[in-house]
């Protein structure tokens, strides 16, 4: 190989590498990692403390990466078997299993890295927040609902962002956290059901392909009107305003239109439920929330 070929690998394995662990999907989990982490400040001094919140960035990132290589590194042979993950670039060749590997490693290392200089309590809890990131992938072989093991990891994301500010435990972004989770887990539901045939194929356990596509449907009705609940609860814990409530709207509005252009029958807009309307669901939120703290005295 020549020098000239030999220097262009690097650049486009990290672009592979960032395209397996689909980076841009931070958008799901971060906004409320910022909304918790905001609130916090809020109540601390009433100032944004912007050092803590890049690192709270760090630590989000860096975890969801390690997170998702993870995933696709585990579940490489079952995706190269399921037409609709076939291209995926552990399947392809596009980014090799060591690779994704190192990857990971790095990711994980940075996000101890970024918890070490947060506080002790977050170091400290650093590992446990691993540990969710491992089981799920591994859950869909042993359970039906793996989306539950999937909102379980992502919960910790708003409550570590509090700590990480606080260094104490706070029940309000455990509130925070579990309407993330449930969250998540109902959409987690909406796009399982495209892979009910495959999963059925290889044993892939899920819930619509233990119990329907309609079933599945109806568990994510549930889990999205108790994430409305629990965002009330985080708003009357927190003494929110206005704004914060009109963001509620905003949810409560996009939720409506996720669940009628997603039917048992017709997945053709399933991308646009799940990609589309919960990153708007975030980024609105967070927007308002933002909105709500400088209308009552966050100085940035």
């Amino acid at each position: 190989m020549s020098s000239a070929a030999a220097a262009v690998p690097a650049p486009g394995r990290t672009r592979a590498f960032l395209r397996l662990v689909m980076i841009e999907h931070s958008v799901f989990a971060l906004p409320f990692a910022y909304i918790a982490a905001l609130t916090a400040m809020f109540q601390l001094d009433r100032n944004v403390h912007w050092g803590k919140l890049l690192l709270v960035t760090v630590c989000m990132v860096g975890l969801r990466t390690f997170a998702m290589a993870c995933n696709r590194i585990i579940d490489r042979e079952i995706d190269a078997r399921n037409p609709r993950t076939a291209g995926r670039e552990l399947v392809t060749g596009a980014v090799s299993v060591r690779s994704a590997w190192t990857g990971a490693g790095i990711a994980v290392a940075v996000f101890l890295g970024a918890a070490a200089l947060l506080n002790p309590l977050c170091l400290a809890l650093a590992p446990v927040a691993v540990v969710p990131m491992v089981v799920y992938p591994y859950g869909k072989r042993f359970t039906n609902y793996p989306h539950a093991i999937l909102g379980l990891a992502q919960a910790m994301g708003p409550v570590g962002a509090w700590l990480a500010i606080t260094g104490e435990w706070s029940w309000e972004a455990v509130v925070l956290g579990l309407a993330v989770g449930v969250w998540i887990g109902g959409f987690d539901l909406i796009f399982a059901c495209q892979d009910v045939q495959a999963d059925r194929a290889e044993g892939v356990m899920s819930v619509p392909a233990r119990f329907g596509v309609p079933a599945a449907l109806w568990g994510a009705r549930v889990c999205h009107a108790v994430t409305t609940a629990l965002l009330v609860w985080y708003a009357l814990a927190t003494d929110a305003g206005v704004l914060f409530w009109a963001g509620l709207v905003v949810v409560v509005a996009a939720f409506l239109y996720e669940h009628t252009i997603v039917k048992p029958h017709d997945l053709s807009r399933l991308n646009r439920a799940f990609f589309t309307v919960n990153g708007f669901i975030g980024i609105a939120l967070f927007a308002c929330a933002l909105a709500d703290l400088l209308a009552r005295g966050l100085t940035l």
